[in-house]
């Protein structure tokens, strides 16, 4: 039983890399097809993809980062990836542009460097 909790856990790490990863493209290319080619606004920079995704994140987040800390006992990973999600919520606050293109790419590769340092503390 023990070692499919670990299995779980380890899977939601790797979920939330590849979601960071997901989420970082899509603003990079956010802002390249909407501001360079002026092409799917509505959908790419709609309020609730970002909500989603930031829903996402944190169930995932706090659900691995959370058993990271009690397996491993460090607490560092779950600070890191807080910090990274409070920068995904502000993005979300501030509304579309620069500013929410630097604060979300920051959060996310803060979350994700959260979720590799879970997965190398576990073993």
């Amino acid at each position: 039983m023990r070692t499919a909790i670990i299995a779980i856990r380890n899977r939601l790490d790797r979920a939330g890399i590849v979601l960071s990863g997901l989420c970082a493209i899509h603003c990079v290319l956010g802002v390249f097809f909407v501001g360079f080619l002026g092409l799917g606004g509505e959908v790419l920079l709609s309020p609730e993809v970002h909500r989603v995704g930031l829903a996402l994140a944190l169930v995932v987040g706090v659900v691995s980062l959370g058993f990271g800390v009690m397996r491993h006992g460090r607490i560092a990973p779950l600070v890191i990836g807080a910090v990274g999600l409070a920068l995904m919520a502000m993005a979300i606050a501030v509304g579309h542009g620069l500013a929410e293109s630097i604060l979300t790419i920051i959060g996310v590769a803060l979350v994700a460097f959260a979720h590799i340092r879970n997965l190398h503390r576990a073993h």
